[in-house]
């Protein structure tokens, strides 16, 4: 009979402890409630939803508090674009200001037969297990492309491609969230304007030599285009041709005298308004 008393008795001092507990817990979170400004829930609804990170934010809820509370501008939203930036912009009441459209772009013209291979590589199709060899993966070129997809897979919206053992993007997919780049363990991965019309497809910073040694398709240097250009807007840097975007007007006389054939004219798809 005992032994049941102890078991009710701790039941009900359990019970009672538990309903204390409460209480204090209630009345604390009722204290410390902080009120949400709703124009998040509303600047998060108009979001894409994407959760990609391009806009410099964990996520969309971060992005969105943080548009709220005046730390970031209305127009981060990739995926969304220009309607989204509109209805963001209306909710905190301000004027919608157009983002320069961006796209990832993989300067590598190390194809499968262009680049020179370091060694046959048997292993998984993975660019961060091909980099414990040697730490730079099969191709001889520290800076290439290693091709084994790492990009492609990180890519929720389709828009990166293994196209003869070097990553393409997908322009007209591409919303420049850059978890390509994240996933890239070369990190050879930038960002460019849309509209740019002219890119370089090397960032190899090897002299001219090493490079033609390395691959048939590098920037060795030459400074043809530098030479070319009449806007003085591609110099050689670091052994590598480079674009000053402000600059160039996208004529495309630095690709028909580029020796390499590494400078390459963009498709630029512009929208009727």
């Amino acid at each position: 009979m005992d032994g049941i008393m102890n078991i009710v008795y701790a039941i009900l001092v359990l019970g009672i402890m538990g309903a204390v507990f409460g209480a204090i817990l209630a009345f604390a979170a009722k204290i410390f409630h902080v009120e949400q400004d709703p124009r998040i829930d509303e600047v998060r609804a108009a979001l894409a939803g994407a959760n990609c990170g391009g806009c410099g934010f964990a996520g969309c809820d971060a992005y969105a508090a943080a548009v709220v509370a005046g730390e970031a501008p209305p127009n981060k939203c990739s995926p969304g674009g220009a309607a989204t930036a509109e209805k963001v912009a209306a909710i905190m009441g301000l004027d919608a200001v157009a983002e320069v459209k961006y796209v990832a772009f993989v300067p590598c013209s190390g194809t499968d037969e262009a680049a020179k291979l370091f060694f046959d590589y048997e292993g998984p199709k993975d660019c961060v297990a091909a980099m414990r060899f040697g730490n730079k993966g099969p191709k001889q070129c520290q800076f290439s492309c290693i091709g084994f997809g790492n990009c492609v897979r990180a890519c929720q919206f389709g828009a990166m491609h293994i196209v003869n053992g070097v990553a393409e993007v997908d322009r007209e997919k591409c919303v420049a969230c850059m978890a390509c780049a994240e996933a890239c363990p070369k990190k050879i991965i930038r960002k460019v304007p849309y509209e740019q019309r002219v890119l370089v497809g090397c960032r190899s910073e090897d002299k001219g030599a090493q490079t033609r040694k390395l691959c048939d398709a590098g920037c060795i240097g030459c400074m043809k285009c530098q030479k070319e250009c009449p806007h003085e807007a591609i110099k050689v840097v670091n052994f590598v041709a480079t674009i000053d975007y402000d600059k160039c007007t996208g004529c495309g006389h630095c690709a028909e005298v580029c020796p390499r054939h590494i400078i390459h004219p963009q498709k630029i798809y512009v929208q009727d308004n």
